[in-house]
């Protein structure tokens, strides 16, 4: 073949590979993003499943074995204090309280000492806005600049079909904790809201998750237009009230107000030592702005497993609880989740986790100095719920340990409870 032929030839090759490409690009660019489908990833070998013969039916075993690792974290001193508890049904069937909710007084933590719940909020305000929804006042699917009309995204076509599911699903379409550094720099929570309009937007509206503060806290200030009463009073009179929950309240003032209350802890060469909570999140109540006692927090778990429907109606259940979207990621980000999940996406207000073949409800929680956690399988009705007030990665372990042993799966010390708070790993929020 002649030279100049040749490269003729190479050439017209080259420029259909290209145009090939070009249409590949472009049918990709015009396909609608499924928000319920994860993106492509690497096969992962298989992962253990579930016997439905192995689940437990005494629990006595499963609490006794539960019982002695807590025992173990209590003799390694790896958190300042903790309060945990397993619900079966309508009961608690295990308590425990370690530790101290202010180590310079040596007060102990109690049943009703009062925690920070964090992003464990968000769970109450999707159920207040399912309350909201069943008065007929909003829709799921209520557009928020409706609602809200000066709010606006950068862009504004997007912004026009926001709807109240997108927010408490996080399908907003912000990249991830958008303004969160500077809601911890003091910035005011208002001119958050209104600079939203100027991030670029990471998707279009309802076509991926990006977890949100400051753009989940939006649902606050529906709740408030279309019902005309605050937010928090909402919660305390339609949740906190009628289910018992005494104890619980939203803000800073009334954590410090609280008879007992664990303070924040750092670590200190071989102690603990008590510091100043901080005041920033605090400023999104629906988001993290929640405060709660184990014996609280007991009775919402009963209530989020069908045990209160005057409360909680199991359809309006069965809508907080349903997948919303894809997030891939979660089900990676720790060793646990890596060999137990084989699905995760958010659902309104919680995560929702397939767990080793059986589906799960989680959220986790975290600002500075405190940490907690709650889970529960809907179809065993089995749970579990669990604070501490210091930044101790160890008892995250203790979480899937606890529900191996209850379903049969081979036990793994997912807590690190023989190497140390080290082999721990944070759960997220």
């Amino acid at each position: 073949m002649s030279k100049h032929l040749f490269h003729l030839v190479s050439t017209v090759f080259l420029v259909l590979v290209a145009a090939a490409a070009g249409d590949s690009d472009a049918a990709t660019r015009k396909k609608k993003l499924d928000p319920l489908r994860p993106a492509a990833s690497t096969p992962r070998p298989p992962l253990a499943r579930v016997d439905a013969a192995a689940v437990a039916t005494d629990l006595v075993p499963v609490t006794g074995d539960f019982a002695r690792w807590v025992e173990q974290l209590a003799q390694g001193d790896a958190v300042a204090g903790l309060a945990v508890a397993v619900v079966k049904d309508t009961d608690v069937i295990y308590e425990r309280t370690l530790g101290h909710a202010d180590w310079s007084t040596r007060t102990p933590v109690t049943p009703t000492t009062v925690f920070r719940l964090a992003s464990l909020s968000k769970g109450f305000a999707a159920a207040l806005t399912g309350l909201v929804v069943d008065d007929g006042v909003m829709s799921w699917d209520t557009r928020v600049a409706g609602v809200l009309p000066t709010f606006a995204l950068a862009d504004l076509e997007g912004s026009s079909r926001l709807t109240v599911r997108d927010i408490l699903s996080h399908r907003v379409g912000l990249p991830n904790n958008t303004y969160d550094r500077l809601l911890e720099q003091a910035e005011p929570y208002p001119l958050l809201v209104d600079r939203l309009r100027e991030v670029p937007l990471a998707c279009a509206v309802g076509e991926c998750y990006g977890y949100q503060n400051i753009a989940f806290s939006l649902i606050g200030d529906v709740t408030y237009a279309v019902t005309g009463d605050f937010f928090y009073h909402l919660v305390e009179k339609r949740l906190f009230h009628p289910l018992g929950m005494t104890t619980a309240t939203y803000g800073l003032d009334a954590l410090r107000s609280s008879t007992s209350w664990a303070r924040p802890h750092k670590r200190s060469r071989k102690t603990w030592v008590a510091f100043e909570p901080n005041q920033n999140y605090y400023h999104l109540p629906p988001a993290a702005g929640a405060n709660a006692s184990l014996r609280d927090m007991e009775q919402w778990l009963i209530a989020q497993m069908g045990g209160r429907t005057d409360v909680l109606a199991q359809e309006l259940l069965d809508e907080l609880h349903a997948p919303q979207v894809a997030t891939p990621k979660d089900a990676s980000l720790t060793p646990w989740r890596r060999e137990r999940l084989l699905d995760a996406r958010y659902a309104l207000g919680w995560r929702v986790f397939d767990y080793a073949g059986e589906p799960m409800v989680f959220h986790a929680g975290a600002v500075k100095g405190y940490r907690a956690v709650i889970a529960f399988l809907p179809k065993h009705r089995f749970g579990m719920v669990m604070l501490w007030n210091c930044e101790a990665a160890t008892p995250n372990g203790l979480l899937p340990m606890l529900f191996d042993r209850y379903l049969g799966l081979p036990r793994v010390d997912w807590a690190g409870l023989d190497q140390g708070d080290e082999a721990g790993a944070s759960t997220g929020g």
